[in-house]
């Protein structure tokens, strides 16, 4: 039996908190970890106490569902909720966090975010080279770094 590596181990990790979204239109799972330690942990899913898309159906402003906050954005709020501090962190998230995440893992201290599958959101690329967060992503069970030196803003 071979172990799997850390980036792997959080990895699947998230892929179970994924299992627990409650939005049919995604379902998504973040990680916050450090020093490999889980800190945090969030899916896509209405806030605490309010009903979930699949009771009462999504909300649809402009092609997204308003209803359920992001996995990312979960995560960061659970953390902060428990007094945990995100900073040096790495998050993983089964896709690419979209800028309004993007945002919110920039000040929440997050250093590096490892992620799998795609989301349309060329701008949250430009936060993070801007931000010089570390963007990984995971393919096929290895880290690919994505180059952000496109997104670069040029001063």
């Amino acid at each position: 039996m071979q172990r799997p590596s850390w980036d792997e181990y959080f990895m699947q990790i998230a892929h179970v908190v994924a299992g627990r979204a409650t939005c049919p239109r995604r379902s998504v799972g973040a990680v916050i970890v450090l020093d490999k330690r889980i800190l945090a942990t969030g899916y896509n899913g209405a806030p605490r106490g309010l009903a979930h898309c699949t009771e009462v159906g999504c909300h649809i402003v402009a092609g997204h569902c308003i209803r359920a906050l992001h996995a990312e954005q979960n995560a960061i709020l659970q953390a902060a909720l428990n007094g945990v501090s995100t900073r040096g962190a790495t998050l993983y998230a089964t896709c690419q966090p979209c800028n309004h995440c993007a945002k919110m893992i920039i000040n929440a201290g997050i250093v590096r975010v490892v992620f799998e599958g795609d989301y349309p959101d060329e701008f949250a690329l430009e936060l993070f080279a801007e931000a010089g967060i570390a963007l990984e992503r995971f393919l096929e069970g290895k880290l690919v770094p994505v180059d952000l030196t496109p997104y670069k803003p040029k001063r």
